[in-house]
């Protein structure tokens, strides 16, 4: 079968995890003087810690984060009505919510016993909803066990049905190409399914996940692309499509990214960069409790306090506006039990004067500020979360310190789960 390789070239290529300073690819191009040498020296230098030295470049704003159960840990997906999440974890569970994360459906363990008895498979990655078949939740497989990583050395996508989420069969991977399937991502136009193993970006065929190559007698499937060396230097825990580029979050050393690459060439550019102590999974892009661009964060980091615990938390991004002109705060909130309403008073200024007429919104809702810069918001919540308003005018905006909503007081208080589960 034919496959389309592409290596990334030195100009759009920078760190590989791991070793940083061996795989970094620095153009020396013609030079030969002792000045450039010692340049290049330097450079290499630097790049010993190349995450530690990136800068967030300010093309996302943080809007929210929503807590969500534990098991909600690996990653998850929506499908095109927007009318349904997907998530996966603890390990192997599969949960389907609306986009409000009011929970309809779940099943702890998605994999039939006789396939994991017959692969090894116990875990699932960051899924990928593929329309084959009137419409799928693609689950990535492999075998992993906390301590020990992966005990298989094989991967595979499993299908399961998105109305019942029954498990429908998997097709296996080639191993000589990839040895555990970590997250999926569908193309845009559906026609490819994309993964990792190792530095490099693989491609399989949309129509080769059939029941035709259904496993375990079927072929093992081939990537039709392969972008070397194309994985960001924070490697990847889950991915999502906007724009016809594909988004990539990772996490190494503290720092946490998220990357887009362009699935035609391989080259990639930083999207956004925290730095907050949590475990970094899946991606997806969907409208809601505002934001577009949502990154899920498991509660597991040994050694800090987490960011957004005690559970699972489901970050809320927005692209950023262009000047941050605005002071905003949060004066007032009315919250009863949840589900239920919501009521936020959001005062917004610029230069200590009232900012009026400006665009006000919390949670996914929004309203006009008034006369004396003042805006009273409203919505329905199904679960605890904490939030900023972001309130804009033109493309100027200011943004909110976070505020919490819904908790119990003790809950905010409450340690780490202790899970590591991938």
């Amino acid at each position: 079968m034919a496959r389309e390789l592409i290596t990334i070239p030195a100009s759009v290529h920078w760190e590989r995890p791991g070793h940083p300073v061996a795989a970094t690819l620095v153009r020396v191009g013609r030079a030969r003087s002792l000045f450039a040498l010692l340049a290049t020296t330097v450079a290499l230098v630097l790049s010993i810690a190349p995450t530690a030295l990136a800068q967030d470049p300010g093309r996302w704003l943080l809007t929210g984060a929503s807590s969500v159960p534990t098991v909600y840990w690996q990653g998850l997906t929506s499908d095109p009505a927007e009318a349904n999440l997907y998530f996966v974890g603890l390990f192997e569970g599969l949960w389907r919510t609306t986009p409000l994360l009011r929970q309809t459906a779940g099943v702890p363990s998605a994999i039939p016993p006789a396939v994991g008895e017959a692969e090894g498979y116990n875990h699932i990655g960051d899924p990928t909803w593929s329309r084959g078949e009137g419409g799928r939740v693609l689950l990535p497989l492999e075998c992993f066990t906390p301590g020990v990583g992966n005990t298989c050395g094989t991967g595979s996508f499993g299908v399961a049905d998105p109305a019942t989420l029954d498990f429908r069969y998997y097709v296996k991977l080639d191993p000589a190409e990839i040895l555990k399937a970590m997250w999926a991502e569908t193309s845009p136009d559906g026609s490819l399914i994309w993964t990792s193993s190792g530095d490099d970006l693989l491609a399989y065929r949309s129509t080769e996940v059939s029941q035709a190559n259904r496993a375990p007698t079927g072929p093992l499937l081939q990537p039709v692309r392969r972008l070397v060396g194309a994985v960001p230097p924070t490697g990847v825990t889950g991915a999502v499509f906007t724009d016809r580029r594909l988004l990539l979050a990772g996490e190494a050393n503290g720092v946490y990214q998220v990357w887009a690459v362009d699935p035609d060439t391989g080259e990639r550019r930083l999207e956004l960069e925290m730095s907050i102590c949590g475990e970094s999974e899946g991606l997806d892009v969907i409208p809601t409790l505002g934001g577009e661009l949502h990154w899920l964060i498991a509660p597991f980091d040994p050694g800090c306090p987490l960011s957004f615990g005690p559970t699972s938390a489901l970050l809320h991004f927005v692209p950023a506006p262009a000047h941050k002109r605005f002071e905003v705060e949060v004066t007032d909130s009315n919250v009863g039990a949840l589900p239920g309403e919501v009521r936020a008073t959001v005062h917004a200024t610029r230069d200590g004067r009232p900012l009026r007429q400006a665009r006000v919104s919390f949670a996914g809702a929004t309203a006009r500020t008034d006369e004396e810069g003042i805006a009273n918001v409203s919505t329905m919540l199904e679960r605890p979360g904490r939030f900023k308003a972001l309130a804009q005018k033109g493309q100027n905006y200011g943004v909110s310190e976070l505020v919490p909503v819904g908790f119990a007081p003790s809950a905010l208080g409450v340690p780490a789960p202790q899970s590591g589960a991938g």
